[in-house]
């Protein structure tokens, strides 16, 4: 496994790695890397024959009242990770490196990256883009794989790459999922132990949400009552947004139909957690 940290270095890699007939898989990580990470990784491995992550924890996607001086950079133990995962190459820039001095572009999707999330973290999405886009003219990845439990970044991300015309394919694997049914994230680290197990309602109320849906319910508003009553039932919760929405344009919905995507995002002390699940809700 190789660890590069310039622009350079990665282009000369895939280049050598493409002189020999392999295809590029690509994994874009903040690091703190779990089972979730790897999942991704084992996915790559599957479709391409030389797999890169990225480890950047990309400023430009910060708040300025959010965690990126303290967000976990575990960078010795994300290198292990990525080595027994079988990782080709791992890229850890440093941010001087991705971008310069006195940056002036942007990448902004405008309209999916205004609801949900982007309501409560403006700003958020064109950072992710933008960072994206110039990961994908670095590494220049056949195929490059996301979560899903970060829905609207992977919408954003898809949609961006179809505008821009960029000659690479998105894939979106499942949530990973703890038993309990938290979906695993990096700031999960973050929880006590009591705020852990408060945590596992966000899942309970989107299983909530499937099963009024698997019984006929199409309106909206009663399904999101009902999604909202079991996670007010945490007093520690304190709900950002409940969403059911179509799962392609992120604009909500009053009576489901075709594919939905229900999302949540609630704070738990002080961490942020977002979870959903997509639906299919047939014909309208």
């Amino acid at each position: 496994m190789k660890t590069v940290k310039t622009i350079e270095a990665m282009r000369r890699l895939v280049k050598a790695a493409r002189s020999r007939g392999k295809s590029i898989g690509f994994v874009p990580t903040m690091g703190a890397l779990h089972i979730g990470h790897i999942s991704l990784i084992k996915a790559a491995a599957k479709k391409t024959d030389f797999v890169v992550v990225s480890i950047f924890v990309n400023p430009t996607q910060f708040g300025p009242t959010e965690d990126f001086g303290k967000y976990p950079r575990p960078l010795k133990a994300d290198l292990e990770i990525c080595r027994k995962a079988g990782v080709d190459a791992v890229f850890v820039p440093a941010a001087k490196e991705m971008y310069g001095e006195g940056k002036l572009t942007w990448v902004n999707v405008e309209k999916l990256g205004e609801p949900l999330c982007g309501e409560f973290r403006p700003g958020h999405f064109r950072g992710v883009a933008t960072v994206c886009a110039k990961l994908f003219n670095i590494v220049m990845p056949d195929i490059a794989f996301f979560g899903q439990k970060d829905a609207q970044q992977a919408v954003i991300i898809k949609r961006m790459v179809v505008d821009l015309n960029m000659p690479l394919k998105i894939v979106v694997c499942p949530t990973v999922r703890e038993p309990d049914g938290l979906a695993v994230s990096s700031r999960n680290q973050y929880l006590s132990e009591k705020e852990r197990k408060y945590a596992a309602y966000l899942y309970k109320s989107l299983q909530k949400c499937r099963q009024m849906v698997a019984g006929g319910v199409r309106d909206s508003s009663k399904i999101r009552s009902q999604m909202r009553r079991i996670l007010n039932n945490v007093p520690s919760i304190k709900i950002e947004y409940i969403s059911i929405a179509d799962a392609e344009s992120l604009e909500p919905v009053k009576r489901l139909g075709g594919r939905v995507l229900a999302a949540v995002a609630v704070k738990i002390g002080t961490t942020r957690l977002i979870d959903n699940v997509l639906l299919d809700a047939g014909g309208k």
